[in-house]
């Protein structure tokens, strides 16, 4: 049995993993067909049907907001771009966390105390001020939110990297790349990188509910997504305003954006155990 099937057979036995990320596979699939295939369109307003409580038999079935518009392909349309921003983000930080914390854990000595005084320095900062700021001064795109996000969540990455690398760099096959005159940089990249990959994996599925939490604190504060645009945080915002003449328009986003982060602080769990499992035999 190859390395990878007996992987994908530890996976498929933790019914943690199984459970969350199937119910993410669901729920994603869903964000995508749904828009595709419903006859109402997300943009749509019919101000004759304003706040209409979810109904399957008039093809709202989560109901319409308060400009007539339907809300079961608004709120799809709003977990494509929670999803989207929250793992590009992810994808940002663990770039950049991956590449800063294996630098320095593997150079070491001074490199490595004036690297981490850094890391320590911007842990001080409110950077959710900072992230309000950017949105304000260079207007809010989704470039920009990425980026912000992204920017935010690098630092825990970049500890959890190096703390690794220190371990990794005493191993006898980076011995071995060092004495036959290997650079450091293809060291990195090549051996100590990819012995790397289970710890990031973990710890990725562990951000991705960071970063929707701040994109979803940002839309709510009317600083993310923009109409037409929309986002579950953004939709969550929509419903505090109408939460007592049409309760859905909360209770609905509001409980999938709770399900999503449920399921990946699972998965990320699920991920952890299976990991120590392994390195314990």
């Amino acid at each position: 049995m190859t390395r990878a099937a007996q992987i994908a057979g530890r996976i498929r036995k933790n019914r943690t993993i199984s459970i969350s990320g199937g119910l993410l596979a669901i729920v994603a699939l869903l964000a995508i067909a749904i828009p595709w295939i419903s006859p109402n369109d997300y943009l749509q307003t019919n101000f004759d049907n304003i706040l209409s409580s979810p109904a399957i038999a008039h093809m709202h079935w989560f109901g319409t907001d308060d400009l007539g518009r339907d809300l079961l392909v608004r709120t799809m349309m709003g977990v494509q771009v929670t999803l989207l921003v929250a793992i590009v983000a992810s994808f940002v930080s663990l770039v950049i966390g991956v590449f800063y914390g294996a630098i320095a854990g593997y150079l070491g000595g001074r490199v490595d105390a004036v690297m981490m005084r850094i890391v320590d320095t911007l842990y001080a900062l409110p950077f959710i001020f900072i992230v309000i700021l950017l949105m304000v001064v260079f207007e809010r795109n989704f470039l920009l939110i990425f980026v912000a996000i992204g920017a935010i969540n690098w630092l825990d990455m970049a500890r959890i990297v190096r703390g690794q690398t220190l371990s990794l760099r005493e191993k006898e096959f980076v011995e071995a790349a060092r004495l036959t005159g290997v650079s450091t940089a293809r060291i990195i990249i090549r051996h100590i990188a990819p012995n790397l990959i289970g710890v990031v994996v973990v710890y990725v599925t562990l951000t991705i509910p960071q970063a929707i939490l701040v994109e979803s604190f940002l839309s709510f504060l009317g600083l993310g997504i923009q109409e037409p645009q929309t986002s579950l945080g953004a939709l969550v915002d929509a419903g505090v305003n109408q939460k007592e003449n049409a309760a859905w328009m909360l209770v609905i986003p509001g409980g999938l954006l709770a399900l999503i982060l449920m399921c990946f602080n699972f998965l990320g769990d699920g991920l952890r155990d299976l990991l120590d499992a392994r390195q314990s035999t």
